[in-house]
This record gives C-alpha cells, sequence and structure tokens, in this order.
C-alpha cells in the first residue's frame, strides 16, 4: 500500500486515467527527452559515487556476469514459448522487447529501495547497461533465420543490420552512453565531486521522476489500445513473463549468494520491457512486425504492472528467500 501512497507512482496512476479519458493532456517531446536524460544522468553519477566507495569486487562481477547471462537466456526461453502460437518474426520482435529492460523501471525500483533503506551497489546501473542489447541481437539472428527459411528473396528484401552495427549503436546511444559516461565522471570526482552534485542529482530527482512517470503513464495508456485483436497468449505473456522471470533471477541470485538489494534490482531488470531502445531497432530490422504489437504489450501492460504492483511485490518474495 506504501507504494500508492508514493507521489511519482500517484503520478503515474493520474496519467494512465487522463489518457484513457482522452485528455489533451501532453508532456512535449523533448522535455521528455530532457527527463529521461537527466533520470539517466542523476542515476548514473549515483552508481559511480557508490562504485568510488566501494571498489570493484568479486560480488560486482558475480552481479554483471548473472546480469548478462539473464539476457541472453530470457529472449530464448521467451521466444520458444511464443513461437507455439505466434509466427517467427513476432515471436523474436516480443522476445527481444522482454529480454532487455527498462531503464524508467530501474529507476523507479531504486527509489523504492531508498525509500525503505535497502542497500544496493551502485554497479547495477551497470548492469542495466550490459542487458540492453543481447536480446536485441538475439532477435535479429531469429529474424534472418525465418526469412532464410521462408524464401531467399524476401531475407535479400528485408536484409537486417549486421551484428557489429547493432553492437555499435547500443553502446554508442545517447543514453546508454550517458548513463555509462555519469558513472565515469562520478568515479573519478569521488566525494568532492559527490557533494557538489547532491543538488542537481539527488534534490531534484524525485520531482523529475514523478514528472516523467506522468507522461508514462499517458503513454501507457495509449499504447495498450494497440493490443486489441490481438492473440490471448501476448496478454497473457505480458503478465505472466514479468513474474516468471522475476522468480528465474531470485533463484539465481539465491545461488550465487547476492545481497538483497541486488537481488531485488536483477529481478526488477529481468521482469522489465523495453519501450524505447529495441522498437527503435526493431522498427528497421523487423519491419515485418507492427509496432503496436510489442508496444502495446510492454508500455500498455507490463510497465504499468512492474510500476505499481511489481516492484513491491518482488521486495516482498526476495525478502521471503533471502
Amino acid at each position: 500500500m506504501t507504494n500508492f501512497l508514493d507521489p511519482a507512482i500517484l503520478f503515474f496512476i493520474f496519467g494512465v486515467f487522463a489518457g484513457t479519458v482522452k485528455s489533451n493532456l501532453e508532456v512535449p517531446p523533448q522535455i521528455s527527452r530532457f527527463l529521461s536524460l537527466y533520470l539517466l544522468m542523476a542515476l548514473g553519477l549515483k552508481g559511480g559515487f557508490a562504485l568510488h566507495k566501494s571498489g570493484f569486487t568479486s560480488e560486482i562481477a558475480f552481479s554483471l556476469g548473472l546480469a548478462v547471462f539473464l539476457a541472453v537466456l530470457i529472449p530464448i526461453i521467451g521466444y520458444l514459448i511464443l513461437r507455439t502460437k505466434l509466427n517467427a518474426f513476432d515471436a523474436a520482435a516480443i522476445a527481444a522487447t522482454y529480454g532487455s529492460v527498462s531503464a524508467v523501471t530501474f529507476i523507479t525500483a531504486t527509489q523504492y529501495l531508498d525509500q525503505f533503506d535497502i542497500a544496493y551497489g551502485g554497479h547495477m546501473a551497470a548492469a542495466m547497461a550490459l542487458m540492453e542489447s543481447p536480446a536485441i541481437i538475439l532477435a535479429i539472428i531469429l529474424a534472418n533465420k525465418a526469412r532464410a527459411s521462408y524464401s531467399t528473396e524476401l531475407s535479400q528484401k528485408h536484409q537486417s543490420p549486421g551484428i557489429a552495427k547493432i553492437l555499435h549503436e547500443s553502446f554508442t546511444d545517447g543514453a546508454q552512453l550517458l548513463l555509462l559516461g555519469s558513472m565515469l565522471v562520478a568515479l573519478i570526482s569521488g566525494d568532492d565531486g559527490q557533494k557538489l552534485m547532491a543538488p542537481f542529482s539527488i534534490d531534484l530527482f524525485k520531482g523529475m521522476l514523478a514528472f516523467f512517470l506522468l507522461d508514462m503513464g499517458l503513454m501507457a495508456a495509449r499504447n495498450f489500445q494497440g493490443l486489441k485483436g490481438k492473440p490471448p497468449l501476448t496478454i497473457l505473456y505480458a503478465i505472466g513473463s514479468p513474474l516468471s522471470h522475476a522468480i528465474l533471477a531470485l533463484a539465481l541470485c539465491k545461488l550465487i549468494g547476492l545481497p538483497l538489494g541486488n537481488t531485488i534490482l536483477l529481478m526488477v531488470l529481468a521482469s522489465s520491457a523495453s519501450y524505447i531502445a529495441v522498437p527503435a531497432v526493431l522498427r528497421h530490422a523487423l519491419p515485418e512486425v507492427n509496432p503496436a504489437l510489442y508496444m502495446g504489450m510492454s508500455l500498455g501492460i507490463t510497465f504499468p504492472f512492474n510500476i505499481i504492483l511489481g516492484i513491491p511485490l518482488y521486495t516482498f518474495i526476495a525478502k521471503q528467500f533471502l
């Protein structure tokens, strides 16, 4: 219940309501882009300052390795499940969307943990960055395989970008680069830098997040309409996969022995779905798939579920098993 009283969550719910009743309330795209970049910069600074204090440990190495492993395993499992009811292209697109991550869901989760004084490592921001690309690469490979099996002509008509290009775009994408660059700046500047940047990266953070979640609520309500007429499996997957992916992450974290805060954040990352980076690539790499399908699932169902119910639920479950 405490999560529902959080101003940022309430603004998200308000945004969903405004979008549902078809209000003309909107956040200009330029403002939305600025808020997104601000949140990533603030998150990177926070993670970098924490890393400066802790240093690089074996626990950090295990966390990052597990993050990459989940980013590879989840889209493979998703594709095999979705392929039973959907064509190869739709299955690959959805698997990529759910194999990648949502930065805003992660940022909201860090605020939730801060609210309840649950410690977590600053390196988890780097884990989020590492989980962005593997699912996209797998989706391109699966789509190319499907095209080759259909016809050589179709494969040539819709030639997907190469893996090297995808990797380059992923790691030089402005948002990703800002996140990693901010972590590096914080690592170098240390405690003195933390004091100087606190008014920007800490004091303003909650208000900026609330404003951004208002915009996300508006977008979620509008994207939900894209699921009309889609197979029931897509609705079931949009709700069921976050829970199953979170449980998978919990089991692996317990096996390795990661602490509570890092485990919760890996559960959140595993359960989230991309609605920015992956759709931007898939529009060109998988033109056979209507973006309304994966955008409607990730932003219309999974994102609201995780923001409102998922984060406190994953925290509760993790506390029971760790």
